[in-house]
Order: C-alpha cells, then structure tokens, then sequence
C-alpha cells in the first residue's frame, strides 16, 4: 500500500470553493476525502498515476492511495465489497457484473480510460511456422496487419497430431478475451463457446483454440514455460517478450479495430450514489490527467513513462514501456514502426463513455455464449444506459470548464451528443458495427452465436 503525503495548500484552496455548472447543480465539497483505487501493473493505468503524480486529485481535495492487484477478479472483488473505492477495470467489467457473469453485482463507470493499447503475441516457434503464410510489403518487411489466416495452417497441424493449441488471455469478460476472439474468428479459427446454462464457464465448445486466464505480469513467463502458445494482453507485457527474446507480436488491437474502448474507471453504484461529489471530482481529475497525457502531440509521454517504470506502478523497464507509449510498436525483434494512437488517452474523445462502446462488449458476451439466450436491442441499450454514464461525465466536464482547466472544443457537444459513435468501419474483416442495432451487427458473422441460437 502507497499513501501520498497530505498538502494541506491544496486542500486550503479547495474548501468553500463553489463551481456552477450549467443544468446541474454545483459540485459540493467531496464528501468522502481519503480513497483507495485499484489497479493492475498495465501503462493504461496511467491517468490514475498521472492525476496522482501531477496534484489532479489533491486540486479537488482528494487524498488518494493506489493500490496494485493481483489479478482482475481480485481486484473487481475488492471495489463490491467496499475495501476499494474504484478501481482502473477492463470495460466489460461494469457491465458483465451487472448482468451477472461471474460476480452478480451493480458496478458503473462514468470516464472511459483509453483507447488501443493491446497486443497479440506468439511464441517464436510459433511465429516461424506462420511466416511461409505472410506476405511482404515494398521494403521486404512482413505486412501488416497480419490476419489469422496466417495462424490457422500451424493451428490445424496441431489439431491433425491430436494436439491442443493453447492461447491466454487475461480474463473472461475482458477486451483481451472479445479482441483475441475476433481476430481467431475472423481468419477462420473457433475461439470456443461459454454454456453458463450448463455449468460450462470454459469458453472451450467446440473450440480450435484453447483460450485461459493468466495474470498480465504472467504472460511471458507462461508463454516461455511453453503452457500456452500466445496470449493477448496489454502494455508492456508484449514488449517485454521482444525484449526477452521469447515471442513475436503479430497484431495490436488497433489493427483489429481502430481507437477500440479498453479500459475504464469502475465504481459501485452505491459509492456513487453515496459520495456523489467525490466521484465527480475524481472523473475532473482523471480528464485532466488523460489530457495531460495526449497534450502537444504526446509530448509529455517521456516523463510518463517514467512515471509507470517506478516499481510501485508497472514497475517494468522505462526502456520497454517507452517502446509503446512513445508513438511506437516493436513487432519481430529489430522491426519497429510508428504507432502514434497504439495508447491514446484523451484524443478522439477517449475518456467519454458511449453507450455503443459498452453494447458492442455486450454483442460478444452474446456472440461466444456468455450471455446464452437472445437479447432484444432495447435491452442491450437499457444495460449500457443503466452501467455507463455520461451524465455524470458530464458533470464533470462541465465543471472543468467553469474552472477554466480546458476548453469546450476538447469535448462532445452535448447539445447534441446522444452516447453513440457513427457506424465505425475499422475492423480487421471489414465488418461495420452499428451500435444501435446490436442483433443486426451479429448476423453478420460466420462464426459465433446470433438470433436465436444456443449451446
């Protein structure tokens, strides 16, 4: 545990302070001051470091401790039962809890923390077998972005020798999961199926990949101890297997679909409704260290990454988390290319929380069998309204604005903001993903379940 000294200056400030904020009341003093978040040793936890390290929460009278978890249901565990007061979660966190996978519990999220910053790694005897199936671009080098084409001759000879072919990810319900299932999908290979109706919570139906959880920190070891072949997971644990010598990445998650929603801040609806206040002045804070981390071209991403290399952040080699979080991507060891948006924190309205982000985290709960009878659209539309507020995103902006902190023009127009991207076209197969017609945008695929369908 890792408490930050009090500065009494900031709080000084703070006290009597009142923000008008237009068709809202005002934001009053925080009603819960000292709080504990939860994280997990990933760089996309950087606005909660940021908005520690740079004074963000001490201006709202915030005394903050951040506490690294062991793993994501631990974590997730400890915001429910109140030992956290929120916590850096994946995105399908809030929503698979409320609807009851795994854990059965109301947890919402009103600040989306960034965009991309995944990868799909193999191993290096892995990565040799597929790269006959790879073609090259003008330079000679391997082009991207490299399907599972590429992947299914190696994954059928094992299957052939009666073999299994064995991939990690980092949780059930997590982007990792959704995004390695997709890109399996998408290149002719069956990430297998959940049966929660059965008893089955495997997600290994009929699968020619067999996907399991494994810590993030664990991923290369797991991988060089030869347990699994690949895994999804986020920065810097892909670096770290280049780094190391030990695997490839073939793909990041902004290839499969460009500026995809990743992780979120997560609370419980009842600390929500409790310290209504306090929540608001942790959303300003972590707006205004996500804008931090994007400002003048990403031009503070030096200091950042130092910041996540200390031991009581990430705590890995400022030289491997600066590979991704400087605007590049090591693929093949040696093979480096500029990735500018692989993190993005606040560009593209980053930290809004739309409600099509959450429906289409909902639409592969139900593609692979999580969520096992058919849904109608309104319903995935009520879950996203009742885990995701942008009303309470709002607030907070609105608030940072009255304080003159940042400008209109960084954020929606909420006039006419109604929670939903445009029909977004930037998937690996092509497919366009229209958030308001959830069941329309499964019939699209090939492989996973639609309409009526069940395991």
């Amino acid at each position: 545990m890792w408490s930050p000294p009090r500065q009494v200056s900031h709080w000084l400030c703070c006290i009597g302070a009142v923000f008008t904020l237009p068709a809202y009341a005002a934001v009053g003093e925080p009603e819960r001051e000292d709080l504990a978040f939860g994280f997990i040793k990933l760089t996309d936890m950087a606005p909660l470091a940021v908005a520690y390290e740079k004074g963000f929460f001490e201006d709202e009278g915030l005394y903050v401790t951040l506490e690294a978890q062991a793993n994501w249901k631990v974590l997730l565990d400890r915001v429910i039962d109140g030992q956290l007061d929120g916590a850096h979660m994946l995105a399908g966190q809030p929503l698979g809890a409320t609807i009851g996978i795994g854990t059965q519990a109301e947890v919402i999220t009103a600040f989306s923390m960034d965009l991309n910053g995944n990868a799909i790694t193999v191993s290096n005897d892995v990565w040799q077998k597929m790269k006959p199936n790879l073609a090259l671009d003008a330079d000679g080098k391997v082009a991207h972005p490299i399907a599972a084409t590429a992947l299914k001759p190696v994954v059928d000879s094992y299957l052939d020798e009666g073999k299994a072919f064995n991939m990690g990810m980092v949780f059930p319900v997590s982007t990792h999961n959704y995004e390695l299932r997709y890109w399996l999908a998408a290149g002719g290979l069956h990430p297998g199926y959940y049966a929660p109706q059965k008893g089955d919570n495997s997600g290994q139906i009929d699968a020619d990949v067999l996907l399991s959880v494994t810590p993030p920190p664990q991923m290369p070891a797991t991988m060089e101890a030869g347990t699994i072949k690949g895994y999804c997971v986020g920065e810097p644990w892909n670096q770290q297997a280049v780094f190391k010598g030990i695997g490839v990445p073939v793909v990041t998650d902004y290839e499969i679909w460009k500026n995809n929603p990743e992780k979120v801040f997560g609370v419980s609806k009842s600390w929500a409704e409790k310290y209504p206040n306090t929540h608001i002045r942790v959303i300003k804070a972590m707006i205004r260290a996500a804008h931090w981390l994007d400002a003048n071209n990403n031009a503070n991403r030096v200091e950042a990454v130092k910041i996540l290399a200390k031991s009581e952040y990430v705590g890995a080699d400022a030289e491997v988390i600066a590979n991704s979080m400087t605007g590049t991507f090591e693929y093949e060891k040696g093979d480096k290319r500029d990735v500018p948006d692989f993190n993005v924190f606040f560009r593209y309205n980053a930290t809004y929380p739309y409600y099509s982000d959450a429906i289409w985290y909902l639409t592969q709960m139900r593609r692979w069998g999580q969520i096992p009878q058919q849904q109608t659209d309104q319903w995935y539309m009520d879950v996203a309204r009742q885990v995701y507020r942008p009303d309470i995103y709002q607030q907070a902006v609105n608030a940072l604005l009255e304080d003159g902190v940042l400008n209109a023009a960084d954020f929606p127009d909420f006039n006419v903001e109604d929670g939903f991207r445009s029909p977004q076209t930037h998937f690996i197969d092509g497919i366009t993903y229209d958030g308001k017609q959830p069941n329309a945008y499964l019939k699209q695929f090939a492989i996973g379940l639609k309409d009526d369908h069940a395991i």
